[in-house]
C-alpha cells in the first residue's frame, strides 16, 4: 500500500474539481457542500469523463446519459438505456497538510 498525495489541503473549496492521473489509474478529486469525495474520472457507463458531473446528497450523476451512483460506495443508483458496474470510490486520506490516496502497489 502506498499513500499519493493529490492536492494541498489549503486548495481545497466548494465546487473543487480536479482530475488527476497516477499510473493508469485516472482519478476525480471533488469537494461539494464541505464534503470531499475522490472517485474515477470517468464514467462505467461509456467512459465518459465526470469532470462537469452534478453532485447532490452524495449522488454523482453523469451529465451524458444521467446515470446516477452513490459516491459512498460506487453503487448504481439509477441507469437508462443498459446497466452498467458501479462506480469505483476511493477513501479521501489525510496526510499532513495533504489529500492523498493510499492505492495498493498495483493501482
Amino acid at each position: 500500500m502506498r499513500f499519493y498525495p493529490l492536492e494541498k489541503l489549503i486548495n481545497l473549496h466548494d465546487n473543487y474539481t480536479r482530475e488527476f492521473k497516477i499510473d493508469h489509474l485516472r482519478l476525480l478529486l471533488m469537494q461539494r457542500r464541505g464534503q470531499l469525495y475522490l472517485c474515477e474520472a470517468r464514467c462505467p457507463h461509456r467512459d465518459h469523463p465526470l469532470h462537469a458531473a452534478t453532485i447532490e446528497d452524495g449522488v454523482l450523476q453523469c451529465p451524458l446519459h444521467h446515470y446516477s451512483f452513490s459516491l459512498a460506495d460506487g453503487r448504481l443508483l439509477r441507469a437508462g438505456e443498459e446497466p452498467c458496474r458501479g462506480l469505483r470510490v476511493y477513501a479521501p486520506v489525510y496526510e499532513g497538510n495533504e489529500v492523498g490516496v493510499v492505492l495498493d502497489d498495483e493501482g
